[in-house]
């Protein structure tokens, strides 16, 4: 069984607490963004050596290596956007289809350990175009192509909640 496409606009919760991870990414300083996304990132080493690593909850619901491969991705997907804002003025981001990725991925059948080592340095590269950015830079803009606004501040708040919600959706 597949599993079912996200297709809802997550920009909201750069305006209020998500009710199902409880961040409230508007009061996260991007000063404190490279360290959390340090931080979600060793979480997420000892959710892959978990036993239960590769199985889904549900048939529908991606298991924790999957939402790995994903949160693995993200990084890897907000890191070149990051260095685009700061680069260009105003670029529209490519667009990323998370459902495709994760089928062209094959997120299911990965190993647990490589995926563990790539998220880390993924998010650790992230965290480090975050930490060089300066205050004079933080207000820069890019685009999503469906037109979503995006100032380098915002943009690693909404970077931030998603590796954070999807740590929670693993939880056990």
């Amino acid at each position: 069984m597949t599993i079912p496409p996200d297709t809802k606009d997550w920009t909201w919760v750069l305006e209020r607490r998500c009710p199902q991870c409880g961040l409230e990414s508007a009061s996260v300083a991007l000063a404190d963004v490279p360290d959390l996304l340090r931080d979600n990132a060793k979480a997420w080493a000892d959710v892959l050596s978990r036993a239960d690593a590769q199985a889904r909850p549900e048939a529908t619901v991606w298991s924790p290596l999957e939402y790995a491969c994903h949160v693995r991705d993200v990084h890897r997907v907000f890191g070149p956007r990051y260095r685009q804002m700061l680069d260009a003025d105003d670029p529209q981001f490519a667009n990323w289809d998370q459902d495709v990725a994760a089928l062209d991925g094959d997120y299911e059948h990965q190993q647990p350990s490589s995926v563990a080592g790539e998220l880390s340095a993924a998010a650790q590269e992230a965290a480090e175009l975050l930490a060089g950015v300066t205050p004079e830079q933080a207000d820069r803009a890019g685009r999503r192509s469906n037109g979503s606004r995006f100032t380098v501040t915002s943009l690693a708040r909404y970077h931030l909640h998603d590796v954070v919600h999807h740590l929670r959706d693993v939880r056990p």
